[in-house]
C-alpha cells in the first residue's frame, strides 16, 4: 500500500513560531540577566555569570535557527536529533540557572 499524501496544515508554521517564541523568551532572560549582572557596577562574578549566559543564548540560538530553517526548506524537517535536543535543554536550564545565580 501507499501511503496517502502528507497534508502538514499549519503545523510547520506553528513549530517555526514556537521556536521563534521560546528564542524571544531566551533572549529577554539572557538580556535581564545581564542588566542584574551589571546593575550597580560590574564585579568579577557578574560579569562571569553574565557571559555565561551570553554564550548559553548564543548555543540555544544556533539550535533554534537551525530548526526554523530546516522548518522553511521543507514542510517536514528530519527529526531533532539527540544531541540538538539535549543542547537546547542544557541552554534552557543553563541560562535559567544563571539568571536564578543572579537574583540570589
Amino acid at each position: 500500500m501507499t501511503e496517502p499524501a502528507r497534508d502538514p496544515g499549519l503545523q510547520p508554521e506553528r513549530t517555526r513560531l514556537a521556536w521563534r517564541r521560546t528564542t524571544l523568551s531566551a533572549t529577554v532572560a539572557a538580556v535581564l540577566a545581564a542588566k542584574t549582572a551589571l546593575h550597580g557596577g560590574a564585579s568579577a562574578p557578574g560579569v562571569v555569570a553574565c557571559a555565561a549566559c551570553c554564550v548559553f543564548w548564543l548555543g540555544f540560538l544556533l539550535v533554534a535557527h537551525r530548526r526554523i530553517r530546516a522548518l522553511a526548506v521543507t514542510g517536514r524537517p528530519a527529526t531533532l536529533t539527540p544531541r540538538q535536543a539535549a543542547g537546547a535543554v542544557l541552554c534552557t536550564v543553563a541560562i535559567a540557572l544563571c539568571a536564578a545565580a543572579l537574583v540570589v
